[in-house]
């Protein structure tokens, strides 16, 4: 089973500022490909927070899909709504998200 590290406070300033992202990771016919998840890890070292969209080809669940590629790129599942899912993991040597005290 997956880590869950956030608190609901966290959760909640996490979904707001992931509204205004753009799914940067698609996931698509082949499913959760190590192509997918090298392409996730990497943008998510740059950024903390990313976008992952599950297009209508896709094989797998969404719900599956989404925790498949979490668990693989050892993220947090912030949320899932519909096609997309907002994966999380804190880069400890430079932070770019600060949480609200």
């Amino acid at each position: 089973m997956i880590k869950n590290s956030l608190t609901g406070k966290q959760k909640r300033y996490l979904r707001s500022l992931g509204m205004t992202l753009e799914p940067v990771v698609p996931i698509g016919k082949d499913g959760v490909t190590p192509a997918v998840v090298n392409s996730a890890d990497e943008a998510v070292e740059k950024r903390e927070l990313i976008k992952v969209r599950v297009l209508q080809n896709c094989p797998e669940d969404v719900e599956m899909a989404v925790f498949t590629l979490a668990e693989r790129t050892n993220c947090d599942i912030v949320q899932i709504i519909g096609r997309n899912g907002l994966l999380w993991r804190r880069n400890f040597k430079k932070p770019k998200i600060e949480f609200p005290k």
